[in-house]
C-alpha cells in the first residue's frame, strides 16, 4: 500500500525545517487519517493478515470470529473473454510473520458463499490457499476448491471440484489444456458449509485432505513452481464470499520420497 503526503510536507520531513505549531497538528491529523482509512491489515485472534487485491473484515459468523474476504474487482478487473489472464491472480489475504514456509502442513476451516447478484454466470465458490508466495506476489502455488460442483450429479463436473495451479505460468486454463484431469479432482464438499482443508507440502509434492479424512483425496506429484519457500495466503476468486478461521501452519523437515504414499506403474 502506498501512502502519499503533500510535497511540502515531504520536504519538511526530509530537511527538518521548522513549522508553526498549527501545521504540526495538521500533520498529526493527516497521518492519523491515513492510518485509519488506508489500513490494509486485519487481525484475527493472534494472526494478522494483509489484504492483497481483496476486501475484508473481521466479524462474528455462526457464533465464531472469522475473516471474511471477497475479491476486489476494482484492483484486478475481470474479463469474461480473457479468463486465463484475469482469474487465479494474487487476490488473497496474506498471513503476516511467516515468509519462509517450504515444507509442512497448512490447515484451514473455510466456508464459501456465492455473491448475489452473481458477477459472472460461471462462479463456483472458488476458495482455498496459496503457499510459497514470494515477496512481490509474482510466484506462488495454490490448491483451491469449487464447492458448487462438489456433489452435483455429474461426475465430469465433480472431477473439477479441486484445482491446483502455479502462478504465473501454469494457471488453471493452461493446465486443463496441457494435462487434462491431472491437476483437478473430486472432493465431497458444498457451498454454505464449513470445510476443513489440510494440505501437506513436501518438496515437490502436495497432498490435500478434506474434513479430517484419513487419506488424501488429491495429490500433486510434482509442483510446477520454481519458488522454494515463501508466505501463506487465503484465497478467493470472482463471485465468492469467503469465511476463514482456525488457520494452522506447521513447518516440517523434508521427508524422503519413498515414505510418501504408494507408487504403481499403471492399471
Amino acid at each position: 500500500m502506498k501512502t502519499f503526503l503533500p510535497s511540502f510536507l515531504v520536504t519538511v520531513l526530509h530537511t527538518g525545517a521548522q513549522l508553526p505549531i498549527k501545521w504540526y497538528y495538521i500533520l498529526f491529523l493527516l497521518v492519523l487519517s491515513l492510518g485509519v482509512f488506508g489500513q490494509s491489515t486485519l487481525r484475527l485472534k493472534k494472526q494478522t493478515f494483509e489484504l492483497h487485491n481483496v476486501t475484508g473484515e473481521i466479524l462474528r459468523f455462526e457464533g465464531k470470529k472469522v475473516l471474511k474476504i471477497e475479491r476486489d474487482l476494482n484492483a484486478i478487473p475481470f474479463d469474461l473473454n480473457n479468463l486465463e489472464a484475469t482469474v487465479d491472480e494474487p487476490h488473497y489475504a496474506k498471513l503476516i510473520g511467516l515468509s519462509d514456509f517450504e515444507n509442512g502442513t497448512i490447515e484451514i476451516k473455510m466456508l464459501s458463499k456465492l455473491q448475489d447478484p452473481a458477477p459472472y454466470p460461471g462462479i463456483a465458490g472458488f476458495i482455498g490457499i496459496f503457499f510459497r508466495v514470494n515477496e512481490d506476489d509474482t510466484a506462488f502455488e495454490s490448491i483451491y476448491l469449487r464447492p458448487k460442483v462438489g456433489r452435483v450429479n455429474d461426475q465430469g463436473m465433480r472431477n473439477r471440484t479441486v484445482q491446483y495451479f502455479s502462478y504465473p505460468h501454469a494457471k488453471f486454463a493452461t493446465l486443463r489444456q496441457s494435462a487434462p484431469g491431472k491437476y483437478e479432482g473430486p472432493a465431497p464438499v458444498a457451498l454454505n458449509e464449513w470445510i476443513t482443508m489440510r494440505v501437506e507440502v513436501n518438496g515437490q509434492t502436495a497432498e490435500m485432505y478434506i474434513n479430517n479424512m484419513k487419506h488424501s483425496s488429491f495429490v500433486v506429484d510434482r509442483l510446477l513452481g520454481a519458488n522454494p519457500k515463501g508466505s501463506i495466503g487465503l484465497y478467493v476468486d470472482i463471485g465468492t464470499v469467503g469465511y476463514f478461521r482456525d488457520l494452522k501452519v506447521r513447518k516440517k523437515e523434508l521427508k524422503a520420497t519413498e515414505q510418501l504414499g504408494e507408487k504403481i506403474d499403471g492399471i
